[in-house]
C-alpha cells in the first residue's frame, strides 16, 4: 500500500517564494499539490508561464476562492504580500486547516508594534497563537501549531547567528550592529525601477537604513533569547546577485573569549540541527555554498584588538530565508523528518 500523500495548497504561486515552494514541493515524497492560485494569471497553466513545469504539474492557476479552496488541500502556504494574508488565513483556520504564512502578518506578537511598522491589523486575535517559524529554536511549538509565521530572510540570518551566544550570556545585549546584504530577488517579482538590471548591476547600495520593517521582528526574537530588551542598529544592502544573503554582526562579548571558544559554543548549540553548519575559524561563509539549499552557514571571529566579536552568516534568501524554511516547518507540523524533500546540494558555481 502506498504512502498517503498530504494535499498542499499554495496561495500566491507565481511570485518568487511561490515558485520556490513549487520547485521544492514537486520533489517532496509525501505531498501532492492540490491548489495553486494567482490573481494575475488565473486561468493559465503553470507550464504555459514557466516551461520548466511541463510534464511535472498540470494544474491551472485560479483566483483564490475560499469555498472551493478548503476542499483541495489540508495545509496551506500563504505566499502573499503583507496585509493580504490576514484577510485569508483566519478563514482557513476556522475550517480546521493548518497554515504557514510567509508574510509578516503574524510574526509580531504585539499588534501595536505591527501597526506602527505595517499598518492596521485585521486579525489581531491570532497574533498570540501564531508560532514563530524558526525550527532551530521553536521546533516543539511548530509541531503542534496550526498557524506558523515563517520568518523574514534577514531575521533568519541574524537570529541564527546570535542565538547561541545570546542565550549563553556571552554577548552584551546593547550595541549590536548588523550589516546585511541581499540579492535582488528579496524585493519580489513585481517590476520596480530600483531592481531593474541597469539599476543594480555593478552597484551596491544601502536602503531603508535604520528603518527596515524587519527591525521589530529581529528585536522581538533577540529580546526573547536574551530575556531583556534588545535594540539593534540594522543596515541592509542590495547587491547585484539574484539570490543569496550575507550578514555580518558586530557585538561586545561579556567576557574574554577566543574565536575557538566562540566556535565551540555555536557548534554545541547546533550539534543536532541538520541545516546549520558552523564553520571552524578561520573559515568564512559564502553565499555560493548555500545557493538553492535550506542551509545556514555561520562563522565567527574575535577581534582581539578591539574586543569585538564578529559573526557572519549566509543563506539563500528564497530558500532558508523563505520557502525551504516554510517546507521545513511543514515537515515538523506533519511529523516528518525536517529534512524531507530538502536534501538538495547547492547549485555551484
Amino acid at each position: 500500500m502506498g504512502v498517503k500523500l498530504v494535499r498542499v495548497g499554495i496561495i500566491g504561486a507565481t511570485g518568487y517564494t511561490g515558485l520556490e515552494l513549487l520547485r521544492i514541493l514537486l520533489c517532496h515524497p509525501q505531498v501532492e499539490i492540490g491548489l495553486v492560485t494567482s490573481r494575475q494569471f488565473a486561468g493559465k497553466k503553470l507550464a504555459d508561464l514557466f516551461p520548466f513545469f511541463a510534464k511535472k504539474i498540470d494544474l491551472e492557476l485560479e483566483v483564490f476562492n475560499f469555498k472551493t479552496a478548503v476542499s483541495k488541500a489540508d495545509i496551506f502556504f500563504a505566499a502573499l504580500p503583507h496585509q493580504v494574508s490576514m484577510e485569508i488565513v483566519p478563514l482557513l483556520l476556522d475550517k480546521g486547516k493548518r497554515v504557514i504564512d510567509l508574510s509578516a502578518d503574524f510574526r509580531l506578537r504585539d499588534s501595536l508594534t505591527y501597526e506602527s511598522w505595517y499598518g492596521p491589523h485585521k486579525a489581531k486575535e491570532y497574533l498570540k497563537e501564531a508560532v514563530y517559524g524558526l525550527p532551530e529554536l521553536y521546533a516543539d511549538q511548530i509541531r503542534q501549531a496550526r498557524l506558523v509565521a515563517n520568518p523574514g530572510c534577514y531575521p533568519t540570518t541574524i537570529i541564527l547567528a546570535l542565538a547561541p551566544l545570546l542565550r549563553a550570556g556571552l554577548i552584551e545585549p546593547q550595541g549590536i550592529i548588523i550589516d546585511a546584504k541581499s540579492g535582488t530577488s528579496g524585493a519580489g517579482r513585481g517590476p520596480k525601477l530600483t531592481t531593474l538590471f541597469c539599476e543594480v548591476n555593478e552597484d551596491m547600495k544601502a536602503y531603508k537604513v535604520a528603518e527596515h520593517r524587519h527591525i521589530p521582528e529581529i528585536e522581538q526574537e533577540l529580546s526573547r533569547l536574551a530575556n531583556s530588551e534588545i535594540k539593534v542598529t540594522f543596515v541592509p544592502h542590495l547587491i547585484p546577485i539574484s539570490r543569496g544573503m550575507f550578514t555580518t554582526i558586530y557585538a561586545k562579548p561579556t567576557k574574554d573569549i577566543s574565536s575557538q571558544e566562540a566556535y565551540q559554543v555555536l557548534k554545541a548549540f547546533y550539534q543536532n540541527r541538520v541545516f546549520i553548519q558552523v564553520l571552524p575559524p578561520p573559515q568564512i561563509p559564502q553565499t555560493i555554498y548555500v545557493r538553492g539549499t535550506n542551509e545556514c552557514h555561520i562563522g565567527v571571529k574575535i577581534d582581539s584588538r578591539t574586543g569585538r566579536i564578529i559573526l557572519m552568516s549566509a543563506i539563500d534568501n528564497l530558500a532558508k530565508g523563505a520557502s525551504a524554511q516554510a517546507v521545513q516547518n511543514m515537515n515538523l507540523m506533519l511529523g516528518l523528518p525536517e529534512e524531507t524533500g530538502l536534501k538538495a546540494l547547492p547549485v555551484y558555481p
